[in-house]
């Protein structure tokens, strides 16, 4: 079985992966970050797109690691670090889709209200597009 932790940094996203160490500590993780990108900077330029997106997937690798690494560690669980550029929901089910990923778990940020209509919510996107199991975590 392959779990898929949606992880953007952030405490929603932290306790996500908390739920998938705890859960499925056998199991292999993927610890998934989207990047976004704006409709202007794909127009900048391949050449300087392609170098920007190189540094700042280092960048992320580094950073989350640093940020679930106690929690990994203390577990002694197994994961890997992949990242994706684009929208969140979309990328997710995606990556999902071509790596055969049993199940997704995603964080819940609480939007409620008028804040989440105007914004959207990446889980509830994930939940609607997802032909596999997502756990939304609170």
């Amino acid at each position: 079985m392959t779990v898929l932790v949606a992880y953007d940094g952030s405490r929603p996203a932290q306790e996500a992966v908390e739920h998938a160490v705890t859960r499925y500590a056998d199991e292999e993780i993927v610890l998934l970050r989207v990047l976004e990108v704006s409709s202007g900077m794909l127009s900048a330029g391949v050449d300087m797109f392609q170098e920007w997106l190189k540094t700042e997937r280092k960048e992320v690798a580094t950073e989350v690691t640093e940020e679930v690494d106690e929690l990994i560690d203390a577990a002694d669980v197994e994961f890997r670090m992949e990242t994706a550029v684009g929208e969140p929901a979309r990328e997710i089910v995606e990556f999902a889709e071509a790596n055969e990923i049993d199940t997704i778990i995603v964080g819940n940020h609480g939007r409620e209200g008028v804040s989440r209509v105007l914004i959207g919510s990446v889980a509830e996107r994930v939940v609607r597009r997802a032909p596999m199991t997502v756990t939304v975590v609170r």
